[in-house]
């Protein structure tokens, strides 16, 4: 089987989706595997590290001519598969809802009119057997350690408590926002750094998380959280009630922070608002807002994709592709997920990965085959 490794086009992404280790080890399954001149120079892997591990180097058309299968970080535009193998997978984040649920859809078609098999690596399911073929988790753990290392590099002050011969420094208090993989990493690294920290999720179940990494949870009492709370990992929506009773309780205890990391999506909708204008101007100059959602919308009111802007003297970071400022660490634990899908899958017999009909998984990263598009949450 032929695999080919793409090198990412869209702005701003700089990770690859295979490394020398996992091209190693696709070539020792009898794979041919070519990667695309250039496909791991914003990570730090160079051509020839790829020719060591057994891939050939080529050009985009040499690479993407007669492959079967073709890796990605995101979603390439289905106008540039010209030479593909007919029926090749398409195995990346292909991100079938965004931009906008219009333009997710025009890409989803566009794979299925050239022909390719696309399946959604981002759509994993969260069940056990898949735990180590989720890109999600891996990239958003990095993430979630980058966004406090954006806060720190943000905030004017230090962040761990300092007794010194000329005074005390008082210690950073850093509150999350959305306690998931992204969360969690952002709280234990704000610890390693001696920083104060508080954390707050709509999902109750995520306490005893929160205190069992030292920081103190902040929690809506005696009022109902989200329906259908941790399905899927994932939280759900709030209750009115719900939401007026955290906004009182966030108010409050946001206007003595000195940075506030915000982690929380909804799959396939905007980002819930979690932080106010209002809530901003509580603040005291010089704070740190950390925005990973402002991709989706954004968490924070004011918070702009792409840039470091500032709101009654808060300084509000909305840096776009958080994982991708990491690119080595990204690329390495996203090339693993994606050789770990193929491992599991690969059937011997026929020298390539098989996804077998009524499979939890094929099922829910497909997205077409044939030609048409099949996922069933594209198509209610």
């Amino acid at each position: 089987m032929r695999i080919g490794i793409l090198r990412e086009t869209a702005r701003g992404e700089r990770r690859v989706a295979a490394t020398p280790e996992t091209v190693r080890k696709l070539v020792a399954m009898g794979a041919a595997v070519a990667v695309e001149a250039g496909a791991g120079l914003s990570a730090s892997i160079a051509d020839a590290d790829y020719a060591a591990a057994g891939a050939t180097v080529a050009d985009r058309a040499a690479t993407l001519a007669g492959t079967e299968l073709m890796l990605a970080v995101q979603g390439p535009d289905p106008d540039g598969l010209s030479g593909v193998a007919t029926g090749a997978w398409l195995v990346g984040a292909l991100d079938p809802f965004g931009p906008s649920r219009e333009q997710g859809r025009a890409r989803v078609e566009g794979y299925a009119a050239a022909g390719v098999e696309a399946l959604a690596m981002e759509w994993m399911p969260r069940i056990t057997r898949a735990q180590s073929m989720d890109i999600l988790s891996s990239q958003s753990n990095l993430a979630g350690y980058k966004a406090v290392l954006d806060a720190a590099g943000e905030y004017g002050r230090a962040f761990p408590m300092m007794m010194t011969a000329a005074g005390t420094i008082s210690a950073a208090r850093v509150f999350v926002m959305g306690v998931g993989v992204a969360g969690l990493q952002a709280i234990a690294t704000a610890r390693r750094l001696g920083a104060q920290v508080s954390a707050t999720d709509v999902r109750s179940a995520t306490r005893e998380q929160i205190m069992s990494l030292g920081a103190k949870p902040v929690f809506v009492e005696k009022v109902a959280g989200i329906e259908g709370e941790g399905a899927g990992g994932y939280a759900g929506e709030m209750s009115a009630e719900y939401q007026a009773a955290q906004a009182a309780l966030v108010s409050s205890h946001i206007a003595r922070q000195d940075i506030v990391i915000t982690t929380a999506l909804i799959p396939g909708r905007a980002a819930p608002r979690l932080v106010t204008d209002a809530q901003l101007a509580s603040m005291r100059p010089g704070s740190v807002v950390v925005d990973l959602a402002v991709e989706q919308g954004g968490n924070v009111e004011g918070s702009v994709a792409g840039e470091v802007a500032e709101r009654h003297g808060v300084r509000l970071v909305g840096h776009r592709n958080v994982a991708s400022r990491l690119p080595a660490d990204a690329s390495a634990l996203y090339a693993r997920n994606l050789f770990n899908f193929l491992a599991a899958f690969w059937n011997k017999d026929a020298g390539r990965p098989v996804l077998p009909d009524g499979d939890e998984i094929g099922d829910a990263i497909r997205l077409t085959r044939g030609g048409r598009v099949v996922n069933a949450r594209l198509l209610s």
